[in-house]
């Protein structure tokens, strides 16, 4: 018999974008009556409004359709993921075209050279950086760049590119599990509960520091016994061919760490915090920042004299290689939109209302969370899930003797899941992608992880519960 292989991400979004459009036809149509919340400028379910409406089941050409529809409204050409899409190709061309320039081969052995055994360290670094970032403003797509930067840095120092993946998507996804003050999950929840985003915060403040150390120790752990033993490897199997994909076949010596190499790394540097300082402060997204890469290419190519030929040529290459991740992308989106086509998201919801009458409290605010972890794997934007069901869930704490604000940090504790497993997720399929790990392997590594931090999340809400 031959041995099970696991499929592929394409494969298993399209597995799950045929299941949904199945449920369609097996769970029943409905809609609540959707309201202008003035607040926050959106139309929001109206409590108690729910009602059953006419069946619209995705079909065959549904399903062959979603992966179109993932990237834009065929109807009224409104953008879905497209413009996410057009960045990761972006970001493919400029990482390539810095690479033609031999910077990125020269600082990573610059790197290696001066760190010269404490790589370690820039794990619980890095990860603090990017948890910064989650629990700010929700870092999530912003991530892409950094995979294709930070794992080879990782493979050089002898670990594997799980290291690199999980460095990112749960420092990150850390960030966004523990938010604070991120406006995309936070805010917007207590906008639609109707409380202050600042009621909670202590709690949420707790739940991101000791999360944040679960996660440092936990891949620190990892690392380590990777670098002692590398057959211990999750991806041991794709060790050379890693090595061959992210170092760039690099058996012969490192090229010089010019002045020129200098100026590109600085170039290179600069961008990133460009596009930090843009998407936190000056309300870009995916337009500007493609723009902003784009501009950068362009510098760094004459900056490390390269030809027209080379610099075209190798943004070119560099986008190829991320088209697979652009498709990932649209394909995710496209399986939220069979759902809501098929009216059958509001009908979850609705039955998740329904499970949360007449519960205990300790209980009601453990249900919320676990309900809003199932809803956040078919809703997997945080913005999403906080207008669709902040409306209908918070008014029940009032009933249940729970204070509002508990139920914004479950939600939130919730919605910071899809960063870090859910394959409905362009950001996780796509980091992933980048990363060469296949989705079973990430399951083994982040599945006990996972555990630690829905444990550790219960324990919390449930204090608090008791705290009042």
């Amino acid at each position: 018999m031959t041995k099970f292989k696991f499929p592929s991400a394409y494969t298993i979004l399209m597995i799950l974008t045929v299941l949904m459009a199945a449920l369609t036809w097996i769970i029943p149509a409905g809609q609540y009556q959707m309201v202008m919340n003035e607040t926050l400028g959106k139309m929001v379910p109206l409590v108690g409004s729910f009602e059953t409406v006419a069946a619209n089941p995705q079909g065959i050409v549904e399903v062959l359709m979603a992966p179109i529809q993932g990237f834009y409204d065929p109807a009224s050409y409104a953008a879905r993921a497209v413009d996410v899409a057009l960045f990761v190709l972006v970001i493919g061309g400029f990482l390539a075209v810095v690479t033609r320039t031999g910077a990125i081969d020269a600082g990573i052995a610059g790197t290696m050279k001066r760190l010269g055994g404490r790589e370690k360290w820039m794990i619980p670094i890095l990860m603090g950086l990017f948890a910064m970032g989650g629990t700010v403003y929700g870092m999530a797509e912003e991530t892409i760049p950094f995979y294709a930067l930070l794992i080879p840095v990782m493979i050089a120092a002898g670990y594997d590119s799980i290291v690199g993946v999980a460095i990112i998507m749960v420092g990150a996804g850390i960030g966004c599990l523990g938010s604070t003050i991120n406006p995309f999950a936070t805010v917007i929840a207590s906008n639609a509960a109707e409380i202050n985003f600042m009621e909670g915060i202590v709690l949420r403040a707790v739940i991101l520091a000791l999360g944040w150390i679960i996660c440092v120790v936990y891949v620190m752990r990892y690392a380590a016994k990777v670098k002692q033993d590398p057959s211990a490897s999750l991806v041991a199997h794709q060790k050379e061919d890693n090595e061959r994909h992210f170092l760039h076949s690099k058996e012969q010596q490192a090229p010089e760490l010019t002045g020129i190499r200098k100026a590109v790394l600085a170039i290179f540097g600069l961008t990133f915090a460009v596009m930090m300082w843009g998407v936190s402060i000056a309300g870009w997204w995916m337009a500007e920042l493609s723009a902003l890469f784009i501009g950068a290419s362009i510098i760094v190519g004459f900056v490390g004299r390269l030809s027209e030929v080379e610099i075209t040529d190798s943004f070119i290459e560099g986008a190829r290689d991320l088209l697979g991740v652009a498709l990932i992308i649209a394909i995710a989106r496209g399986l939220v939109v069979v759902m809501d086509d098929g009216n059958i998201t509001h009908t979850i919801l609705n039955y998740a209302e329904g499970l949360l009458g007449g519960l205990h409290e300790i209980a009601f605010i453990n249900a919320i969370y676990w309900i809003e972890a199932v809803l956040c794997l078919v809703v997997p934007s945080s913005s999403g899930l906080a207008v669709l069901s902040m409306p209908v869930l918070a008014p029940l704490a009032d009933f249940a003797g729970v204070g509002r604000e508990l139920v914004v940090t479950a939600f939130q504790s919730a919605s910071g899941l899809p960063n870090l497993v859910t394959p409905t997720s362009g950001v996780v399929m796509g980091g992933l992608a980048i990363g060469r790990v296949a989705y079973s392997s990430w399951l083994k590594f982040i599945g006990p992880l996972i555990g630690m931090l829905s444990l550790m999340v219960m324990a919390l809400l449930s204090l608090g519960v008791v705290m009042g």
